[in-house]
This record gives C-alpha cells, structure tokens and sequence, in this order.
C-alpha cells in the first residue's frame, strides 16, 4: 500500500484542488491497482476543510481511499508524524508528502517509485504569481533565475517528497518541529545512508501565497523575495 500525508490547517481555498488532483495519481493505471491511501491531517481547523474532506472521502472507489484525521498541534512536524505513523499501522510500504496548497502531477507517485530510491526529493513550480499583484512580475522572474528545476537539484520539500516506510523508520522520522521538518528528515536520511533521487519528474504545482502558515517554508520564503523587490525597486527609482 502507498501512503500520501497532506497536513492542513485552515486551507478550504486550496484542499478541493489538491485532493482531486491526489485522487488522479492516485488511481494512475501505471500503478498498477495497488491500494493508495490519502490521509489528510487537520491540524487546528477552523474553516470548511473537513467538509471539503468528507466530500472527497464520500467520491473514493477502488483503490483510491481518502480519510481524515484530527489533531492539535499547530505544529507541522508533529501533523506529518501523526499522518505516518496512521499509514504505517494500515502498512504503508511507500510514504509521499504534498502540502494542501498544492496540486501534484496525474504521474507523482508513479515518478517517485520507477525512481527505486529510498528518498525522492522533488521540485515545485507556480503556475499563478498573482496574489503577489504588483510584485508579481519581478517575483517570477527571480524564481525562474534563482531556482533548479532539473535533475540534480537539492531542494527539499515537504510539498514534494517520498519515502521507503524502511527508510522512514530506521531514519526516526519526522521531528516536532514548527518548520523545516521536512529539512530535518532529509538531514537524518543522509546520515543513514539512504539512496537518494533529487528528481524533478515528479511534478507538483504550488501555491505562491501571501499568507505563509510556516516561517521559514516555502511561502515564507517568496515573501521575502517578494520585499527584496520591492527594495531594489525603490532603490532603482530613487525613492527616498
């Protein structure tokens, strides 16, 4: 069985998206019919997220299986842990991660496996700059100039990642950490020894929102890049 860990906390503008598109690779023929488990973890929520969940749970046939659980934590770290240690106990072989802002490609899981690796790091790209209004151009560009979308790179992404459950285990999994747990359990895999794939076949696209839930993740970091635009605009124009 694979295993996909989505955490959420308040993300009803984004989750109907992301899980439809899970539901997609999640049923790729390449697959094969093995059983795929969705497991959307609820972190806090506050919103229209669990509705959006059942409805999705309500649409699951086959062998694609979408579930919820619910936690406390407001804590990423610890709600990526909570969802794999649940897909671990069902038996899950393989572990993808995705964010709920994010769409993955119809091929994702089936990329990370023909891989035959015990870590698959992946890339992201943005297919809308607009939240970012007037910073939306300059924003863009500095990502197409600055950021390795090829084989090779060493990004790391909690909204792009996949893992043997061996790996997983032997590694210690995810820490309880407000950010940049994903960083943390590539740190540890390295350590280990695992084979790794920095592979940019498995497609994601991301959302290049204004409102980051995680300093220090991947939103956090375009809005920074966002304001250093905006300094070397003003700087350019001589604004005082």
């Amino acid at each position: 069985m694979i295993g996909i860990v989505i955490p959420a906390h308040n993300e009803e503008l984004y989750l109907d998206d992301c899980l439809r598109a899970a539901r997609l690779a999640a049923s790729h023929p390449a697959l094969h019919g093995e059983t795929v488990r969705i497991v959307v973890v609820l972190d806090s929520c506050g919103d229209n997220s669990l509705a959006i969940v059942e409805r999705h749970a309500g649409l699951s046939s086959g062998v694609c299986h979408i579930e919820h659980l619910s936690i406390a934590a407001r804590n990423v770290g610890v709600t990526r842990a909570f969802g794999v240690e649940h897909l671990l106990r069902e038996g899950a072989r393989w572990l993808a991660f995705t964010d709920a802002d994010t769409k993955v490609s119809p091929a994702w899981l089936v990329e990370q496996l023909r891989l035959n690796v015990d870590v698959v790091c992946g890339t992201v790209g943005v297919d809308d700059w607009s939240p970012h209004r007037d910073n939306a151009e300059a924003l863009c560009l500095h990502f197409q100039n600055s950021y390795t979308d090829a084989d090779g790179h060493h990004h790391i992404h909690g909204a792009n990642m996949g893992v043997s459950a061996a790996a997983y285990r032997l590694a210690g999994g995810f820490k309880p950490l407000e950010c940049s747990e994903d960083v943390a359990l590539v740190e540890s895999l390295e350590r280990i020894g695992a084979r790794f794939a920095w592979s940019a076949a498995p497609r994601v696209t991301t959302s290049a929102r204004c409102d980051a839930k995680a300093r220090g993740g991947f939103g956090d970091t375009l809005l920074r890049y966002a304001a250093s635009a905006r300094a070397t605009l003003t700087l350019s124009q001589g604004t005082p």
